[in-house]
């Protein structure tokens, strides 16, 4: 029989229809992702700002980065090739990493960074999230400009569990220094003083126009009237909590963290660096005949001097052809300005806190860990060390220098990755296995401070057998001052199960936990002056930084690492590193 004869039996015609019904039925969310592949030049790019310009770290020019978008279920391949002389690391801010340890990025923990004339291949995929999360770099202070969204869309075929926005906009908070941001934490390492604070905030890269010289640096959001937008909210500054509200409009809370979320109306939003949050703007059913300021401030509660300053970005409407106002000038227009919460304004912090709460339905569960394996107790706060000898400093006292740590451990970033000693069983003299479980020395720890307020400096980490449930108590100290710290887990989601100020108490504040629908998140704040608890279960092998994301307290030591051991299956372990993972 030909071949033309046997695609024309009826016994074939009957297979092929059977195959094609078959496969009308398969959702398209059936199928496996794709692979995307980007690549990311590290180079300089004039950047001009507040009437100054000055050369700054970009990928492939751009400030801020490039924005990458995939679907869940996708294959990342993101090559960085360094060409500037300061080493380089990516980090992949909430990407969960499963047996990918070797591409989560942070300097000196996962992977030596790129240096000058070397490139490295980021490969991942992306496993059971979507959402808004953020790429940046992870070394010193090069976040400052090296930042970027990352757009995780659900699998084709399944909608969002809210109104299908008519357009999605990323809106990604920054910080603009007119001097050399690295320059600025060198200075303050070598004097042991407070760095120099930004000199704006900026929306998408821009200032605004409450900032000197920046009228046409603006961002403009350009809508219709009766649709609904998904904005994906940002905060890639540095050093800052921050309020944000749109003047005249009430935005509804769907996602924080690439995690959906119960959806609540509000007008404020806080958002920490590190944190994302999805809203759903629903503009108004007529053209206004006005215009909006949507604007950002600190969210302050540390006694050190921070930016006390507005970004302004505009919401227009967009005049409609048979529209009266169609030739209006824009600026003609009365401009709304919304009211900000006051900077150390911790009850509507608190307010808008407390509402977040997972779906918790049954597409998106809440698999919060009912049970625990392993509690731990961290003091989270800022402390000191002596000057050297015979050298004065310009921390609290001519004599010590400001540091910050975790049960009084300042986490000293060791000259070889993190990861690599552990795989490759050379750890001695990288890392000790003995980070202490709860503060040797307890103390009241919102109250009157400790004489003496020096803390100790090591490299310390936390092992835990693979699938390990924890459970672990942060408490912020008045060391120094009280302050909210947003800390940051790599490698795993976690849940929020409760939170209070004051002294954490062990007898009675478990029983208030909420372990039924929790918000789930990748940072969390820890309140000033108070505590939070979270839960979740160690499944994913590697060594995962944890730290604050005020960059400041991670430059002074509030950071440590957590080491999870590999499982007995195959897809319980670390995989081998990859040929071109950098060298020190």
């Amino acid at each position: 029989m030909g071949v033309l004869d046997h695609l024309s039996s009826p016994s074939f015609l009957k297979v092929f229809l059977f195959y094609f019904i078959t496969i009308a039925f398969i959702p398209e969310h059936a199928f496996a992702g794709i692979t995307r592949h980007y690549k990311f030049e590290i180079k300089l790019q004039n950047v001009t700002r507040l009437c100054h310009t000055k050369s700054v770290v970009t990928v492939n020019g751009q400030f801020p980065g490039p924005r990458i978008i995939a679907r869940e279920g996708d294959r990342l391949l993101i090559k960085v090739v360094n060409h500037v002389q300061n080493n380089i690391s990516i980090h992949w801010h909430g990407i969960r990493q499963l047996q990918t340890g070797w591409a989560d990025g942070p300097a000196y923990v996962t992977q030596c960074p790129i240096q000058t004339g070397q490139s490295y291949v980021y490969n991942y995929t992306i496993v059971g999230q979507r959402g808004t999360l953020f790429w940046h770099a992870h070394i010193s202070w090069l976040r400052s400009t090296v930042y970027g969204p990352i757009v995780i869309l659900p699998k084709r075929g399944v909608p969002y569990p809210f109104t299908k926005p008519f357009k999605e906009v990323p809106i990604i908070f920054g910080e603009w220094w007119n001097a050399d941001p690295e320059a600025v934490i060198s200075q303050a390492l070598q004097t042991g003083g407070g760095p120099n604070v930004s000199d704006a905030y900026t929306i998408n890269g821009l200032p605004g126009p409450l900032y000197n010289c920046s009228a046409k640096d603006t961002f403009k959001l350009k809508v219709k009237p009766g649709k609904t937008y998904l904005l994906r909210l940002i905060n890639a500054a540095l050093n800052d909590q921050l309020f944000f509200s749109i003047a005249n409009h009430t935005l509804k809370v769907v996602e924080a963290d690439a995690i959906y979320v119960k959806p609540f109306d509000t007008d404020t939003i806080l958002i920490s660096p590190g944190q994302t949050t999805n809203v759903l703007l629903k503009t108004k059913p007529k053209f206004p005949n006005a215009t909006f300021l949507m604007t950002a401030r600190p969210y302050v509660t540390g006694l050190g001097t921070f930016d006390n300053s507005t970004v302004a970005g505009i919401l227009e409407y967009e005049f409609l052809s048979k529209a009266p106002h169609s030739k209006l000038p824009m600026k003609k227009l009365q401009l709304f300005k919304p009211t900000l919460p006051a900077l150390n304004d911790t009850a509507s912090a608190t307010k808008f806190t407390s509402k977040l709460r997972s779906l918790a339905n049954a597409q998106f569960p809440a698999n919060v860990p009912q049970k625990v394996d392993k509690h731990f107790f961290f003091t989270i706060g800022l402390g000191t060390n002596p000057c050297q000898r015979n050298k004065t400093c310009q921390g609290p006292t001519n004599a010590t220098r400001f540091s910050a740590s975790v049960n009084n451990i300042s986490f000293a970033l060791p000259t070889t990755a993190l990861l690599q000693a552990h795989f490759s069983g050379q750890s001695n003299g990288v890392y000790s296995p003995d980070f202490p479980t709860s503060p040797l020395i307890p103390f009241n720890y919102t109250g009157n401070p400790p004489n003496n307020t020096n803390v100790n400096n090591g490299t310390k980490l936390v092992v835990l057998p693979f699938n390990t449930s924890v459970e672990l108590v942060m408490q912020d100290t008045s060391i120094l001052g009280a302050e909210s710290h947003p800390l940051h887990l790599h490698g795993f989601n976690f849940f929020v199960v409760g939170r209070g100020f004051g002294n954490f108490d062990p007898n009675s504040d478990p029983a208030k936990y909420n372990l039924v629908d929790p918000i789930e998140r990748n940072t969390v704040n820890v309140p000033s002056g108070g505590w939070v608890a979270i839960r979740f279960l160690a499944d994913n092998p590697g060594v995962w930084f944890m730290h604050c994301h005020l960059e400041v307290h991670t430059s002074w030591g509030l950071r440590m690492a957590w080491l999870v051991l590999d499982g007995k299956l195959p897809n319980q372990k670390l995989l081998p590193p990859p040929a071109d993972l950098p060298k020190c």
